[in-house]
């Protein structure tokens, strides 16, 4: 699941159309450094994840949803890291992006 949020981020960066220079991705800027941020992040919860999930012998219901709680947060970010870098980190989106981030670490 981890993997499919990370790829929709990377899927919402466009590349400028007739633009063959470097300098003409420097519009992205916004855009990239909000998926980098989220990588990150993502990459984090992946991380701890994987060895959380690896110290279990079996999963009950109650971590299932639990489980679930934390990826609908997940799932969130590729939309709110896209508002974001959009709008060049504008108040609003970034305290949604803020929002969801502290929702998935309460999950």
């Amino acid at each position: 699941m981890l993997a499919i949020v990370i790829t929709i981020m990377v899927l919402e960066m466009k590349a400028p159309e007739h633009a063959a220079r470097l300098e003409d991705l420097r519009p992205l800027l916004h855009v990239f450094l909000s998926y980098v941020l989220s990588f990150l992040y993502v990459a984090i919860y992946w991380n701890n994840h994987h060895h959380l999930f690896h110290t279990i012998e079996h999963a009950s219901a109650r971590i299932m949803w639990a489980n679930l709680h934390l990826l609908f947060w997940l799932s969130l970010v590729p939309f709110v890291t896209a508002w974001m870098g959009t709008n060049e980190f504008a108040a609003m989106p970034t305290a949604l992006y803020g929002g969801v981030l502290l929702m998935a670490g309460i999950a």
